[in-house]
């Protein structure tokens, strides 16, 4: 104990880091839902699912805060901790594109606040929006794999690239993110994440069959089919913001027969 803070046992986050590198092999796909706070990593946690990750955008809204590094890494990790403790399951983390953090400080803070996995994004939102070239991507994720390794946690990285999102035309980036995506793949990446993908069947067959490592899609809990992904190669399967966005409409719905009349 740190204060007022749980601090994970470093033999319970290798245990964790060990248990979601598993439920990987044994779930095709892995459907982790993108929590925010103690409340929803708890009910996720009850209705059944193994692991869980916890999203940058749903955690900046639910604190007031802006998304795309609107919170510093500290606060972060102060936030994420006792999320963490509250279950029993893996729970990975989305930094971003890393808060201007050299990677073995990623990944130290990462593990110290129990996390055993995390995201990471091509977009350098401390310096402009800048997307990262696919090497130095790569080398940021091979820094991360090295540093994971030294601290003797088998911390899955989740190699996120945004070519899809910032393109016109993603059809047209394709050969671009797949080039991309297999250097994420040779850097040491677990899994990869071409985000914004999720509604095209095209590009994520392409995307599917280009590599060898679970590809991640963002899915909404309510719009889309396990099913289809399933069909299309899909690996690891998260909600983004789209669970939190679910959950305010619904209660949106709920409330509004009990609102005052206009």
């Amino acid at each position: 104990m740190r204060g007022s803070v749980v601090v994970m046992d470093f033999r319970t986050t290798v245990e964790r880091a060990e248990r979601l590198k598993h439920l990987h092999a044994e779930h095709k796909p892995l459907v982790l839902p993108t929590v925010w706070d103690v409340w929803s990593a708890r009910t996720a946690a009850a209705a059944g699912f193994p692991a869980l990750t916890i999203g940058s955008h749903p955690l900046a809204d639910s604190r007031g805060a802006e998304d795309q590094e609107g919170q510093t890494f500290e606060e972060v990790l102060a936030a994420v901790r006792p999320i963490i403790a509250a279950v029993d399951v893996p729970v990975s983390v989305d930094l971003e594109s890393g808060y201007g953090q050299k990677p073995a400080d990623l990944v130290a803070g990462l593990v110290e606040a129990g996390g055993v996995g995390l995201n990471i994004e091509d977009t350098v939102h401390s310096e402009g929006g800048r997307v990262r070239s696919t090497q130095e991507h790569a080398s940021y994720v091979a820094g991360l794999r090295a540093a994971a390794d030294d601290a003797g946690v088998p911390v899955w990285v989740n190699g996120r690239t945004d070519l899809f999102a910032h393109a016109e035309n993603p059809s047209a980036v394709l050969d671009e993110v797949i080039e991309r995506l297999r250097a994420l793949e040779q850097a040491g990446a677990d899994s990869v994440y071409p985000v914004k993908i999720q509604d095209n069947d095209e590009l994520l067959a392409a995307v599917t069959a280009a590599v060898a490592v679970p590809v991640n899609t963002t899915a909404h809990p309510v719009k889309h089919d396990l099913e289809r992904f399933r069909r299309l190669g899909v690996g690891r399967i998260t909600y983004g913001p789209l669970l939190q966005f679910a959950l305010a409409d619904a209660m949106k719905d709920m409330l509004k027969p009990w609102a005052p009349s206009s």
